[in-house]
């Protein structure tokens, strides 16, 4: 299910830098878009993840901006409630108005089509206690769920292709699907393409070099990301929700932290994985100046990239 022979794009986002849906519009030390997509293009990067819609630009405006700064977009992330099918009608036009995004800057869109990237939208308890995946799977689906599930997901994936569009499935933690056992049902039970997460994957109880051989037939997408285990530890013993990852950083620069990179980046080429790669160092910046070293470090991140050849 991977892309056609481009080999690996490297690509950032809006996150990286702190700028997502719980800080853009409220935050005042936010970058404006202009800043993101010129701090992206000048740290090397070829593509971007559109982040909130709007916060790049709207239709030929973020089309143009992205051909001005020589970037591709990568694709846009929404979770959607697939297990209850009246609140899956209720997010359908937040998914078309994603997919007339990508239709309003095909014409300035350089190399590979950008990726419906859908996620779980998950539940209160869930998002109250991460890791519950691995630690605690009782607080999943139940088989009846499962089933509506599939029904939805499958609704949404045919959406998508009718649209010309070829979607990828996210991990995320504090969702119904964030440990590798769920992962499995979700490749089980459709068959949309997996926006492999190295971060998320780390933090859900597996190894994401392991699990890109097993699941190399399958995955679309790749979010590289480092994870520090004892950092989200923390944050499961002191009992804090999902936001606190960010805040704690669970996710550092790459080279620090629990993943290996060489490792991951060498499988990713020894599985002939084409397509984009998005780093993804989510953060939820407290001060102006975190906000300005995002900078910093996604030029560091970057680095680290094509020091390996990418």
């Amino acid at each position: 299910m991977q892309s056609n022979n481009t080999g690996i794009v490297v690509a950032n986002a809006p996150i990286s830098y702190g700028a997502f849906e719980v800080t853009v519009g409220i935050d005042p030390n936010v970058p404006d878009g202009a800043a993101i997509l010129e701090a992206v293009s000048s740290a090397g990067y070829a593509g971007i993840d559109l982040g909130p819609v709007g916060y790049l630009g709207d239709g030929a405006e973020l089309g143009k901006g992205l051909a001005a700064h020589g970037l591709g977009l990568t694709g846009a992330y929404l979770e959607l409630p697939f297990s209850d099918a009246s609140e899956l009608d209720a997010m359908m036009p937040e998914l078309d108005a994603m997919l007339d995004t990508f239709d309003a800057i095909s014409e300035f869109q350089r190399g590979l089509p950008p990726k419906p990237t859908i996620a779980d939208a998950g539940a209160e308890h869930r998002r109250n206690a991460p890791g519950s995946g691995q630690s605690n799977p009782t607080s999943g689906y139940s088989p009846e769920q499962w089933d509506a599930f599939a029904v939805g997901l499958a609704r949404v994936v045919e959406h998508c292709r009718k649209r010309g569009y070829e979607p990828t499935f996210h991990h995320e933690t504090g969702t119904y699907v964030e440990s590798p056992e769920e992962i499995a049902k979700v490749l089980e039970i459709s068959d949309i393409g997996l926006c492999l997460d190295s971060g998320h994957f780390l933090i859900g109880g597996g190894d994401p070099v392991e699990y890109l051989r097993t699941w190399a037939d399958r995955i679309n997408h790749v979010h590289l990301k480092s994870a520090s285990i004892a950092r989200f530890n923390e944050v499961v013993a002191e009992q804090l929700p999902t936001t606190a990852i960010w805040e704690r950083e669970v996710f550092p620069v790459l080279g620090e932290g629990d993943l290996d990179c060489d490792a991951f980046i060498s499988t990713l080429k020894d599985i002939g994985y084409s397509g984009w790669l998005v780093v993804e160092q989510d953060i939820l910046p407290q001060t102006a100046e975190r906000f300005e070293r995002a900078i910093a470090d996604q030029q560091a991140n970057r680095t680290f990239l094509a020091e390996r050849g990418l």
